[in-house]
């Protein structure tokens, strides 16, 4: 039986990170059961506490090249060699405590975080680690470059480099990633850049803590004022990168990785497509087959129609976590005047079906049968895109912090795997 882990004592690393060249000192620290993987920036006021999963990853194109999560306008750039480092180290639960906006970049690997996590000492915890294995088949491609994810009985990862420079051959590997053999082939790889991008990179921003220590350069004549550990050094860090990624799908993953040419865009985007399966396969047995129904919900919140905006609970972690859809068809009332000729779903109501997801999660807990929720604020709106009849709304909400009378809920909606709506809430639970 594999249990979850955690850190057994607290251990603190500093350097600048790649992009922005911020110094910063990030402090690990023990974690308690379930709690995850979390990132807090001490730096900040109320210390905000970032939690490392798919439901906090930041898309924007301005954060290319590299993986950053966020909340409620707060951010932690370039974390995949540290979240590739804590999913080869089998580590569930941490508090990462970080004075910057960006994790330092070290030697460019996960090398230097597995040292330190063998110094803290990694300490087994008393309960299971869920680990979940992919039931259907999984893609995502973007011209030239796609991944797919297939059921296994293992985590392998098959990749398939190939750019367009004489001395960066096309090369592949393949391999079943382990805590061992990932520490001693794929871990000690470090982050890379042809020198001809150098430029284009630092004039957007990027870059600026990078040196020929920390990324290898790769000019016309080879690697610039540096060795390669692995004559495949830059295909095992591309490997180390998607191994960090997919640890955000907020668990280990069984199944077999299918990568070419694939990048933190590519990358971010099964991610979410893993996520996805995870929430529709994950503890089903606690739902009936096929999730809640409209009849089900509404033994559970008050809504009726033609204002219940949910039509189905596929996931349901009571006062925890909660995954409801919404079919949006011409149908809905609001289209006859929002607007004639142009259906647009009114914002407004995207919002009150989370809070009715979010209500289902809070309600269906037995001590809170009866209580109705109530909403007492609303915050860090939103709206990406117009959602229209014929789109079907994934609604997303998760628990950040519950009191005994009021939740702090944060939730977002998706079409298409794509973010169209997301917000942050608090309510109120009033009732006997």
């Amino acid at each position: 039986m594999d249990m979850q882990k955690t850190i057994a004592s607290e251990i603190s690393l500093q350097g600048c990170g790649i992009h922005t060249g911020n110094k910063a000192t990030i402090t690990f620290k023990p974690a308690d059961i379930d709690a995850g993987i979390n990132f807090i920036r001490v730096d900040l006021p109320g210390q905000p506490k970032i939690k490392a999963w798919a439901g906090s990853l930041l898309l924007d194109a301005k954060f290319g090249r590299r993986t950053t999560i966020g909340s409620a306008g707060q951010e932690v750039q370039t974390i995949e060699h540290l979240m590739a480092a804590l999913s080869s180290a089998n580590i569930d639960n941490i508090n990462i405590e970080i004075n910057n906006n960006e994790v330092p970049g070290l030697d460019g690997s996960s090398l230097n975080f597995l040292q330190a996590f063998d110094k803290a000492g990694i300490k087994e915890q008393a309960k299971e680690r869920f680990v979940f294995e992919i039931k259907e088949p999984i893609y995502a491609c973007d011209g030239e470059s796609s991944i797919a994810i297939i059921p296994a009985k293992d985590f392998k990862v098959s990749y398939t480099l190939s750019y367009n420079h004489p001395l960066l051959e096309t090369s592949f590997l393949e391999m079943v990633i382990n805590a061992k053999d990932f520490k001693a082939s794929i871990a000690p790889a470090r982050t890379f850049c042809l020198e001809s991008e150098v430029k284009i990179l630092q004039d957007q921003g990027l870059g600026l803590g990078a040196n020929y220590e920390n990324t290898l350069v790769l000019g016309k004549e080879g690697v610039i004022k540096n060795k390669l550990r692995f004559k495949d050094e830059f295909v095992r860090h591309k490997i180390l990168d998607l191994v960090g990624d997919l640890y955000l799908a907020g668990c280990p993953i069984k199944g077999q990785v299918i990568a070419i040419k694939s990048g933190h865009v590519l990358n971010l985007n099964i991610v979410q497509k893993v996520y996805q399966q995870k929430q529709k396969f994950a503890n089903s047995a606690s739902l009936p087959a096929g999730g809640l129904d409209a009849t089900e919900i509404m033994k559970i919140i008050p809504h009726r129609e033609p204002f219940l905006f949910v039509d189905r609970i596929t996931y349901l972690e009571k006062g925890k976590r909660a995954v409801g859809i919404k079919n949006v068809t011409m149908n809905d009332y609001f289209f006859r005047g929002h607007f004639p000729g142009h259906p647009i779903m009114p914002g407004v109501i995207i919002v009150e079906a989370m809070a009715q997801v979010g209500g289902v999660m809070m309600l269906a807990a037995e001590e809170n049968r009866g209580k109705l929720a109530f909403f007492l604020s609303i915050d860090n709106v939103k709206f990406r895109k117009p959602v229209v009849p014929g789109d079907q709304l994934v609604l997303e909400v998760e628990a950040v912090k519950v009191k005994s009378r009021t939740s702090q809920v944060r939730g977002r909606a998706l079409v298409d795997g794509k973010v169209v709506t997301e917000a942050d809430f608090v309510c109120a639970l009033v009732g006997d």
